[in-house]
Order: structure tokens, then C-alpha cells, then sequence
């Protein structure tokens, strides 16, 4: 008898059919290795399914991808707007190469509102306290920055952190300066603290024009009754008012809390403008380059970027958008399904909204292509490099290598990614030196870890350099040493095929002096003005910086450690009760068991166990 040969392809995806439900659900498309090359939507999976495997529809794209499945997952869900959730949400995990990808998932900045008796306007980035209130989300750090200055200049709220609030006995620069109104010495009472707080937040919420009219109306009232430092006071907080509204841009009418998006397509990309209104104000804009393929339709590309950018940011109660997208309302099901209130999509046909988007759709177009003028500068860069260096092909994935610490205190090794669309910072990597036996400062042992772990799990994780995740090639910040170090690494794991080479600072540690070495080669130097020199030092400097901001990280966590960290079953809060009972973590090893069971929450098991731990 002869075995029967496995399914794959077309063949394999017209069994499946066979199984598959008239209902909704997510399929995924699995490589003979497990890889997901695409992950699909569909209001009924028997008939999406079954596309596939007529020929004549599919483009060369999509039929490479066909011809590479062995395998099916199948996710049926109880709507469409719930398999398009679930899509979204796997696109951006799995990252299929056959899916339109958005790379850029950083969270926006917010203002938050603190949940305090005295509360304080803050920038925040991450997860929401149902607590306190938020505002946002800004396009960008600088935007938040920029207006909180403001605010605090128009509404007098405190800036300090509770615990620096706590502890004031007079007030700071910042009353003094007019800044702030000193709550913390009760120059305020708590009843006109509040009503600052409810003006900021009227403001922030789109009702500006009511506050200044508010503090208008005040003004007057205190200089006909010739308090004129009062209403000098109030005047230069409604100047704030109209400064923040300036630089937000209040230009479009009626448009209260909303997204604006638009899409513009050219030489084989894409790129999307989103401006953030909120409050009837403009937080900003942000430009987006996603991933896609020749054959994607602009609509597609478009309904895809809405599904995966509101997997991570909370969508507002109105979208608008340039171009029209399918299934507009089941997409609108799921952002509100998603968000728990409804959300609406339309795109403008006049007046005020027509116009923001024409305005949004200028920006796209521009900002297009001055990333596509960028790119192409960047792949010159990369041809020069590969000639530098002899490579055979420009390189699409560098890696360069850093290491900092001082004097072998808080050691730490960096990698930065660099390629074609320019630094890739969300494969950048940190590695905590494992190694105890290393002389603290020895680079070159901190080299070989570094590159032995990182190349080693290369080998384990993508042996057939088939995932993209192998470099083509190595910059390592060092000279002549790191290069007989890489080379050692190099033979002991058994990699040939990879090439590497040392930048070394020039003589006085001068720019463009710098020494470049290679196994095989006697060392050079490039020409000062080389554009391609320039590159290679904005490679090797932007290492620099990635390792010292992470020795600091590590420096400074170091810096506040307690010994009590170390302690099984002793959390933040034990923690915290331990340090407000005894002052210090030497008054706690100080302590006798006895008056350590007499800590709230602290036990006698736990006591002992304290105890024991500083006295052995």
C-alpha cells in the first residue's frame, strides 16, 4: 500500500470548504512550518474560503500564498463585527506577511485629570484609572507639554507630585511666578481649588468660549471695583486661554469629538493623516506609511488601518473619512461593539467637515512624499554602504551592537535595528549581563556575551533564515579587539555567512576620523564629507544613546532597590506599611520580632520570616 501525500494548496483549501459553516468567522492561513501567513474576515466562511481556489480571481500574490498553505484555523464568531475585531487584533499579534500591516502601535499622550483632594493636571501615556478623568488622546508628547505650560499659567493648578505636595511647608517657585495657587500651604482653600479644577476641565471638554467669557466677566467686575492686581491676574489667564486656542487651530465648526482620516496612494505606497479632535480642539495630527502590496485596493487598505489602529487607541464618537470603505457599517458595529458607546463613520460631502478632510488629504499627500524622498535617500545610503563594506546587495536589516556601564557598575549591551524605513526602534534590545564571573568592565567579554545570546537564539529560533529575523549585517562600536571577539563568536556557534565590521573612534575621539575595521582587511578610513561616513555615525550614535539611556534605566532602578525587595511575600504594600512604621529599611533590620508583628498587616509567620532574613 502507498501512503497517501498530505493536501497542500488548493487542493488542501477545497477539503476545508467542505467543513466550513455558512456562518462568520476569522481563518488563518498556516505555512508547512506553522507560520500564519494571512489571517481573513468573513460574513460567511464556506463562501470566502471557497474563493480561493479558483485561479482566475486571485492575483500572483495571493495565489503564492495559496500555493504555500498546509494548514487551516478556523474561528467561527457570533457576528461580522466580532470576526472583524478578532482580525484586527490577530494581524497585529501575528503579524502575517499576506496582511496589510501598521507597525507604528505607540500609545498617544493624555492629560490626566488625579484623583486627589487637590487634584493635578499630568501627561500620561498607558491604561486608564476609572477614577480620574482624561483628556486627549495629543498627537505627540510636545502637544501635551506645550498645553499643560498653559494651563497651569490660566488655571493656577499644582504641578508637584503628591509626595513633594505633601511635604511642602511654603510655597515653591511656581506660586511665586504665578503658576500655581499653593494648595499645599492652604494659599487656596479647597472650595476655589475646585472651582480652578471644574474650569480647566470645562475647557479641556470643548466649552472654552464659556470660560473666558466666565473669567471676562470677572475681570470687569474686579477693575470697576479698581481691584486692579485681581484683574490683572485674570487678564493674563484669559491671554493663556487664547494662546493654547491658537495653537490648536479651533477651525472647524460643529466638530466636537472626532477623528479625521485620510488616505493617499502613490509609487506603490500609502500613507494616512489622522488629526485628533477633542473638546472642539485639535490635539494634532499623525502621519502613518502601512505595510501593504501592490494588489491592495486604496478602500481596503483604508478599512484595515481603521480596524488595527482602534485595537490600541480609543476611537471617538464621530470618523471622518476621505474615501469610502466597505461594509462601512459593520465596521462602525464593531468600533462601537469595541468601545461601548456608538461610533459613527461617514465621509463628508460639504461644509466645515468636507473641508477638514481636504485638509487631512493635503497632508497625507505631502507627507507621502516626503517619506518617499526620504526613502529613496535612505536606499542610496544603503547601496553606498554595501559598497563600503562589499556586500553584494544593500542591506535591508543592520544591527549595530553598543555596550555601557561605569566602571563595570550597572553593566548593560544594546542593539539598535536599522534599514531601509529608517531606525526600527521596536526591535531595539537590552541585555543584562548574565555572566558573574565577568571582570566588571571588560568590553570585550561583555561583547561576547552579548552577541553569543543574541546570535545563538537566532540559531534556535530561525535555523533557515526564513523569518526575517537574521541580520545582513553586524556594526559592532569597537576596534580592532571587539573584531577578534566577533570572529571568535563567530567560529564557536559556526556562522561564515554573516558579514561584520568595528567602528572605532578616530584619534582625540574626533568625528570623521574614525577607523573601520574587517576580518581580512588592513583598517581605513573614509573620506570626512562621505555621506555614507554620516550614516554610519548616526548608526553607531544612535546606539551610543539606546545603551546609555538603558544603563541609566538600569542605575536608577538599582538606586531605589530596598533590601526588602529580596524578601519572599513582602509586595508594594507590606513594603510601604514596614517603611511608615520603622522610617527606613535599617530601622526594619533594626526591629525585634516583636515589634515587627506589631506592623498592620504584617504577621507572625511573616515577622519571622523578616526577621530571619536580616539576622540569619
Amino acid at each position: 500500500m502507498h501512503d497517501t501525500a498530505p493536501l497542500i494548496g488548493a487542493d488542501y483549501i477545497r477539503h476545508v470548504v467542505k467543513t466550513l459553516p455558512p456562518s462568520p468567522g476569522v481563518y488563518r492561513m498556516l505555512d508547512e512550518k506553522g507560520g500564519v501567513l494571512y489571517v481573513g474576515k468573513a460574513k460567511n466562511l464556506k463562501n470566502r474560503v471557497s474563493s480561493y481556489v479558483n485561479p482566475s480571481g486571485l492575483s500572483t500574490r495571493i495565489m503564492r500564498m495559496v500555493s504555500l498553505t498546509r494548514q487551516m484555523e478556523i474561528v467561527q464568531t457570533a457576528s461580522e463585527a466580532e470576526a472583524l475585531l478578532l482580525e484586527a487584533n490577530l494581524i497585529k499579534t501575528l503579524e502575517p506577511r499576506y496582511n496589510i500591516l501598521l507597525r507604528d502601535d505607540k500609545s498617544y499622550p493624555f492629560i490626566r485629570l488625579t484623583d486627589h483632594e487637590f487634584p493635578r493636571l499630568v501627561k500620561h501615556r498607558g491604561a486608564h484609572n476609572k477614577k480620574e478623568t482624561y483628556f486627549g488622546p495629543f498627537a505627540s508628547a510636545g502637544a501635551v507639554n506645550q498645553t499643560l505650560a498653559v494651563l497651569h499659567r490660566a488655571f493656577l493648578l499644582r504641578p508637584c507630585a503628591d509626595t513633594v505636595f505633601k511635604n511642602r511647608t511654603r510655597p515653591c517657585l511656581q506660586y511665586q511666578i504665578k503658576r500655581c495657587s499653593a494648595p499645599c500651604v492652604r494659599k487656596v482653600n479647597q472650595e476655589e481649588y475646585a472651582e480652578q479644577v471644574r474650569q480647566a476641565q470645562r475647557f479641556l471638554s470643548g466649552k472654552s468660549r464659556e470660560v473666558q467669557e466666565e473669567l471676562l466677566s470677572r475681570m470687569q467686575a474686579h477693575s470697576e471695583a479698581e481691584e486692579y492686581e485681581k484683574a490683572g491676574a485674570l487678564r493674563d489667564r484669559i491671554r493663556a486661554l487664547t494662546q493654547v486656542q491658537q495653537e490648536h487651530s479651533l477651525l472647524v465648526e460643529g466638530l466636537t469629538d472626532a477623528d479625521v482620516i485620510a488616505i493617499h496612494c502613490e509609487a506603490g505606497m500609502c500613507g494616512i493623516q489622522i488629526f485628533f479632535f477633542r473638546g472642539g480642539q485639535n490635539f494634532g495630527n499623525r502621519s502613518y506609511f502601512p505595510t501593504i502590496k501592490p494588489d491592495h485596493g486604496l478602500a481596503e487598505i483604508l478599512e484595515t488601518f481603521i480596524g488595527q489602529f482602534y485595537q490600541t487607541h480609543p476611537a471617538p464618537h464621530e470618523i471622518l473619512l476621505s474615501h469610502d470603505v466597505p461594509d462601512a457599517e459593520m465596521l462602525a458595529e464593531a468600533l462601537s461593539l469595541g468601545n461601548r458607546y456608538k461610533v459613527k463613520l461617514s465621509v463628508p460631502q460639504r461644509g466645515p467637515r468636507k473641508q477638514a478632510v481636504e485638509q487631512a488629504l493635503k497632508n497625507a499627500q505631502m507627507a507621502l512624499r516626503l517619506h518617499l524622498a526620504e526613502r529613496a535617500s535612505q536606499n542610496k545610503l544603503l547601496k553606498l554602504f554595501a559598497e563600503v563594506f562589499g556586500l553584494v546587495d544593500a542591506p535591508r536589516r543592520i544591527e549595530v551592537y553598543d555596550n555601557s556601564h561605569i566602571s563595570g557598575q550597572h553593566a548593560v549591551g544594546a542593539m539598535i535595528v536599522a534599514g531601509p524605513e529608517g531606525f526600527e526602534k521596536k526591535h531595539y534590545r537590552r541585555f543584562t549581563m548574565r555572566n558573574t564571573e565577568l571582570t566588571p568592565g571588560d568590553d570585550y567579554a561583555m561583547m561576547r556575551e552579548v552577541l553569543t545570546r543574541r546570535l545563538g537564539r537566532l540559531q534556535t529560533e530561525d535555523p533557515d533564515k526564513t523569518n526575517g529575523l537574521w541580520p545582513d549585517f553586524l556594526l559592532i562600536d569597537g576596534g580592532a579587539g571587539h573584531m577578534q571577539v566577533v570572529a571568535q563568536v563567530y567560529e564557536e556557534l559556526g556562522i561564515d555567512d554573516l558579514p561584520f565590521a568595528c567602528i572605532a573612534k578616530g584619534p582625540d575621539r574626533n568625528a570623521g576620523r574614525e577607523q573601520f575595521f574587517v576580518v581580512g582587511k588592513a583598517a581605513f578610513q573614509l573620506p570626512h564629507d562621505a555621506p555614507v561616513l554620516h550614516y554610519i555615525q548616526r548608526l553607531r550614535d544612535e546606539a551610543h544613546r539606546f545603551a546609555i539611556s538603558s544603563h541609566r534605566m538600569k542605575r536608577a532602578k538599582a538606586l531605589v532597590a530596598s533590601p526588602l525587595d529580596a524578601i519572599s511575600g513582602i509586595g508594594s504594600e507590606r513594603k510601604r506599611a514596614l517603611l511608615h512604621h520603622f522610617g527606613s529599611a535599617k530601622g526594619v533590620e533594626a526591629a525585634t520580632l516583636e515589634s515587627l508583628t506589631q506592623v498592620p498587616g504584617i504577621s507572625r509567620a511573616v515577622a519571622k520570616r523578616i526577621y530571619d532574613h536580616f539576622h540569619g
